[in-house]
């Protein structure tokens, strides 16, 4: 499949869940407020296609990411099915997915910009940059939580998704970390393969 057939491709499986994910959602206000980081971030991927086209791999994490929130939106992250009870768990641990996607996919994006940007030089060094600007992109989304809670009252409680673990925020922060650390270390060398592509057909098209 060529570049084109797979950006539509990518447009049409986003726009179907969206769709699907808006019909009769469990909470109309919390469905709006968890599909609008998908939306934001599907709006930025069509805008920079052309001027800042990204890895193969790292607009599959996006759309998959996008499809997590989406899914925690029709449902609320409390009740998505075949979560109740898993692994013995007494609460619906969907939304600690979510957490750890918060971490897994923005740690590919910030890698990305880093090394396509010559930010920093060494890998060490990327690395910490890379992993504290994800804890910081947690702990900003647990800022929105509570002004959004703040802002609404009751009516956030469903998009808070704490179900009374009171350790919640702490823990959320704490899977958006290891999200981050296992896309580093799982992904990193296919990750430099596919950027080493896209460099040498930058350079042909330049040549």
């Amino acid at each position: 499949m060529g570049g084109s057939s797979i950006k539509y491709l990518w447009l049409g499986i986003f726009s179907l869940v969206l769709v699907w994910s808006g019909i009769n959602p469990k909470d109309q206000f919390t469905w709006f407020l968890e599909v609008a980081p998908a939306i934001i971030g599907a709006v930025l991927v069509v805008a920079t296609y052309r001027s800042f086209r990204l890895t193969p791999i790292l607009y599959f994490f996006i759309l998959a990411h996008c499809i997590v929130l989406m899914v925690g939106g029709h449902y609320t992250y409390a009740e998505v099915p075949l979560f109740d009870g898993l692994f013995g768990a007494e609460r619906n641990n969907y939304d600690k997915v979510g957490h750890f996607f918060q971490g897994f996919v923005p740690a590919l994006l910030a890698r990305e910009i880093l090394i396509r940007k010559n930010v920093v030089n060494g890998d060490v060094w990327r690395n910490v940059i890379i992993v504290s600007i994800c804890l910081a992109f947690s702990a900003f989304y647990e800022l929105i939580e509570w002004w959004v809670a703040l802002a609404t009252g009751e009516d956030a409680e469903a998009f808070l998704g704490t179900q009374g673990y009171v350790w919640d925020t702490q823990s959320d922060m704490a899977l958006a970390l290891l999200g981050a650390v296992c896309s580093l270390l799982l992904l990193s060398a296919f990750h430099n393969r596919q950027l080493n592509f896209h460099n040498r057909q930058l350079k042909r098209r330049v040549g």
